[in-house]
């Protein structure tokens, strides 16, 4: 582990890249900030972590994580209220589930308190990255893989951990149209579905390829068993309102990943006295609900796409359509309200910002 006083070496750029920024076209992912931190594990221990430009990695063609997959990543974003102050929003569940991916990966951990105050010194350093408009953030991608160069199937005794922030814009611009998979498994019971590891993505893009010739923006992934319980989507956690009932899978198993967005949504819900179910839903239940008019509302929960409303649910032969997203009150209310929070225009009543 690091020592108690963290102390980290600092390397400005020469010349901002902040000017060439469109910061009214957005793209997700593609413009990156002028800084990034980086730090090493080591001989057993952490080494210096250390902020410098934003550049290319030089790394060995025996590089572990390439051949072997030991590669974690989180995502959160940064975003400003009207004084000035940056605003993260729950970092503290990314640094706990940081840490369990950590373990599941067999990869050396991290202190929730040292991720938390990485994540704000890197953010600190390009805070003029935040975005003011509304509908933007930083985001923010803390990511650690295995660095050993040498083939040969263990863990790792080396691993690079980086955080790097790029301002983005909506993740989904519409609402998407998603379609529940019977055929292809996300994650199966003692995989590593709960991690936020890289080979879990690796292995939804296939899958994910088909459904997008069929004209879905993303699937539904059922249980790997016999495809007949709701797990997750491939980029958010699903919530379904069915006879004015919130119902959403639970993350009692370790084939889905606990999102903080879905955790959150299911607090505030709770809070506004809206009843809300976390339980298995099988396809069969949900599928007839959707036949008999029952679900009045559908979205994704997640870090990158916040709330995206589901306006279409293919099944089999079926496309089921949803009421028009803009009449859906749950969906919208809690948006806003989250939307609201994360730009400092509302009461942090959970506690749930961290400012600075």
């Amino acid at each position: 582990m690091l020592h108690d006083e963290l102390t980290i070496k600092t390397t400005r750029i020469s010349a901002s890249r902040i000017n060439t920024v469109d910061w009214d076209n957005l793209p997700f992912g593609k413009v990156f900030s002028d800084h990034m931190l980086v730090m090493d594990y080591k001989d057993g221990e952490w080494q210096q972590p250390e902020i410098l430009p934003f550049g290319a990695l030089d790394l060995h063609p025996a590089t572990s994580a390439i051949h072997y997959g030991q590669s974690i990543f989180e995502g959160m974003k940064a975003t400003k209220d009207e004084d000035g102050n940056v605003l993260i929003f729950r970092p503290d569940l990314n640094a706990k589930r940081f840490h369990e991916s950590c373990e599941r990966m067999c990869m050396p951990t991290l202190s929730e308190s040292t991720f938390i105050e990485l994540i704000k010194k890197t953010v600190n350093m390009d805070r003029e990255w935040v975005p003011s408009k509304e509908g933007y953030a930083l985001y923010i991608r803390p990511f650690m893989f295995a660095t050993d160069d040498f083939i040969g199937i263990k863990p790792s005794d080396t691993y690079k951990f980086i955080i790097f922030t790029c301002p983005v814009g909506a993740y989904y611009s519409q609402p998407v149209n998603v379609k529940i998979e019977e055929y292809y498994t996300r994650a199966v019971e003692g995989g590593v579905g709960r991690a936020k590891t890289a080979g879990n993505y690796a292995a939804s893009l296939y899958p994910a390829k088909l459904a997008k010739e069929q004209g879905f923006d993303q699937l539904i992934w059922t249980d790997a068993k016999e495809h007949k319980f709701i797990e997750e989507s491939g980029t958010m956690n699903v919530v379904f309102e069915i006879d004015g009932k919130m119902v959403t899978p639970a993350e009692d198993t370790d084939t889905i990943l606990r999102g903080v967005t879905k955790r959150s949504v299911v607090d505030v819900a709770k809070s506004w006295g809206i009843p809300v179910e976390e339980r298995e839903i099988s396809v069969e239940e949900l599928v007839k609900a959707l036949r008999e008019g029952r679900v009045t509302d559908a979205f994704g929960a997640g870090t990158a796409a916040t709330i995206a409303q589901i306006a279409k649910i293919g099944y089999r032969d079926d496309l089921f359509e949803l009421p028009d997203p803009k009449t859906r009150e749950t969906s919208n209310k809690i948006s806003a309200y989250l939307r609201n929070l994360k730009a400092g225009k509302t009461t942090d009543e959970f506690g749930w910002l961290l400012k600075f």
